[in-house]
């Protein structure tokens, strides 16, 4: 039974996204391990707190990730 772990800043992808990433994440384990997988294939999204994550040694926010994706905080 494959379990995917998919950590997030919070804030950074809205419900429609998230529930995308664990389709398409499903559909990438079913298409190596076959389809009798898909019933028992666990994907969970973990958020973790905006700036409570760090690159580099710096904390980063929802709205740095959102500038690095070119949108605006």
């Amino acid at each position: 039974m494959p379990l995917v772990d998919i950590q997030l800043i919070e804030g950074v992808f809205d419900k429609s996204q998230k529930q995308e990433m664990i389709r398409k994440v499903t559909d990438a384990m079913v298409s190596i391990e076959g389809e009798a997988l898909r019933g028992v294939t666990w994907v969970r999204v973990h958020e973790v707190e905006s700036g409570q994550w760090g690159i580099g040694g710096v904390g980063v926010t929802a709205s740095d990730v959102k500038a690095m994706q070119g949108e605006p905080a």
